[in-house]
């Protein structure tokens, strides 16, 4: 769709000069890059004259094709204002529809993906940085009530269409396969996809959400995901690769979330609610919405985290394993805690701790909760007592969850640190609060994690009565320090 007539885009018109790309080639890669996105275009020659001669703006995704088409023959980041498109539609709605079609699913998903992180906005300023207070609650509405009316898609098997004419598009042939036929997706390819958000999982516990849009997690997800995704796979394999890459749109919601990117983080997270569904994984999508909740309520929506929490918990009674159901539970006592609502709170750790207990070694649980342990679950009921203003709670739950190694969760740790010298300095133990605040530095030191250091932003806010203190005033040194380090 095109729109709106302003008069010559002298500024297009002058970068294709530049670029020496003629209308028919720059109608030629809009259309190529909007077949990667599972998007079809037919624009040639005459709309491209349309949008330089007579300033009509393409809508949707049209525009930061055009600057990506540009910048890949210019060798550089095309912004939408040097082509004279920059008060164009910013795309707000990418990411945030939850399709009842499964190839509508598909174009939604790999639509996000697929923006450019440089000229899309990746990592100054641009697409994402637009929509820096954006995320609203509500936009999981949708989403989570077609998931619990219908958390299983019926058969996802797909034939993808003969392509013909790619002899000028050879990013689409590296996308979508050789030949006249899309590629024979199979089982080893779920499988890579599955090991590397195994693999990203771990890299973000020891490390951070760092600048997750430069990450392997969305590269995977652009270079090897969304093809896998636009190409032909039976129904046993589609589900294996829905699922896959429920894992890792997942995990690019996280690391959004653990990075203060909560806009990007919301439509990550419905993306990935989408694909479980896709999966027929109903206690992935239960993992997706504890998701939502920690974030819903980490953002003051702590009913509407109540909310989704417990939609997890009831969608997934009977189908999930003990130790799922275990996190599940304890993600609603989070949210019930930063509500103030202490009875439920307690009530909702107490069914945590009782499926953990009976959860056993040989159950049959899913790879992506192995990080739900018993000193997991003491972290955030420590966590728990803390909103409620409880301190020698948080100072006994603590004390369970430092007592685990710290290898493999290393920003866990270091945020388990910071509630203890939390919980001391509420108690009036500068001592033990200095020691607890001191290590948790050394480890934020470590990462690149935005949560991390609100944490430790509120631990200089409560070392300010200690003011005089040397030992307090050399920890609160440090902690600026960390703050003021780039995340």
């Amino acid at each position: 769709m095109t729109t709106s007539v302003r008069g010559p885009n002298e500024k297009l018109g002058t970068l294709l000069s530049l670029a020496g790309i003629s209308n028919a080639g720059l109608a030629r890669r809009v259309n190529d890059l909007g077949a990667q996105r599972g998007l079809t275009y037919r624009y040639d020659k005459t709309s491209v004259a349309r949008w330089v001669t007579k300033g009509m703006v393409p809508q949707g995704a049209v525009p930061h094709l055009i600057a990506t088409a540009i910048g890949g023959k210019l060798g550089r980041s095309v912004p939408l204002e040097e082509i004279g498109l920059g008060g164009s539609d910013p795309m707000p709605e990418i990411g945030l529809a939850f399709p009842r079609e499964v190839q509508e699913a598909v174009h939604h998903a790999t639509e996000l993906w697929l923006l450019d992180p440089d000229a899309a906005g990746g990592r100054k300023g641009g697409w994402w940085d637009s929509l820096a207070g954006t995320f609203s609650v509500t936009a999981y509405a949708t989403p989570v009530s077609r998931w619990l009316i219908t958390p299983a898609d019926g058969s996802v098997a797909r034939e993808a269409p003969v392509l013909l004419g790619l002899e000028d598009a050879p990013r689409t042939r590296t996308l979508l396969g050789t030949g006249e036929r899309t590629h024979r997706v199979g089982h080893t390819d779920a499988a890579k996809l599955r090991q590397a958000a195994e693999e990203a999982r771990r890299w973000d516990s020891r490390y951070g959400g760092g600048d997750w849009r430069s990450s392997m997690v969305p590269e995977c997800l652009r270079q090897d995901a969304a093809p896998l995704l636009l190409g032909s796979y039976s129904d046993e394999v589609g589900r294996a690769l829905f699922g896959a890459t429920a894992e890792l749109t997942r995990l690019a919601g996280w690391m959004a979330f653990d990075t203060g990117q909560h806009e990007a983080a919301q439509r990550y997270y419905i993306q990935a609610l989408r694909l479980a569904r896709a999966a027929a994984d109903v206690p992935f999508g239960g993992y997706v919405l504890a998701s939502m909740s920690l974030q819903a309520t980490y953002r003051g929506a702590a009913d509407e985290g109540v909310d989704l929490a417990q939609a997890a918990i009831e969608r997934n009674r009977g189908l999930a394993t003990a130790r799922t159901m275990s996190f599940f539970h304890l993600v609603e006592a989070r949210a019930h805690a930063r509500a103030g609502n202490t009875q439920a709170c307690e009530l909702a750790l107490a069914a945590s701790e009782s499926c953990f207990e009976r959860s056993r070694p040989g159950d049959a649980d899913p790879a992506w909760i192995d990080f739900h342990s018993y000193d997991r679950l003491a972290a955030d009921a420590a966590e728990c007592y803390r909103d409620l203003g409880i301190p020698v709670k948080v100072r006994e739950y603590t004390a369970y969850a430092l007592a685990a190694p710290t290898e493999e969760y290393v920003r866990s740790h270091g945020l388990r640190l910071v509630v203890s010298a939390l919980a001391e300095l509420d108690d009036g133990d500068l001592d033990a609060a200095v020691a607890a605040g001191s290590r948790a530095v050394a480890v934020a030191e470590r990462i690149s994690s935005q949560r991390t250091r609100e944490y430790v932003q509120e631990m200089l806010r409560r070392l300010e009565r200690y003011q005089g203190e040397g030992q307090a005033e050399e920890l609160a040194r440090r902690a600026r320090m960390v703050l003021a380090a780039p995340v």
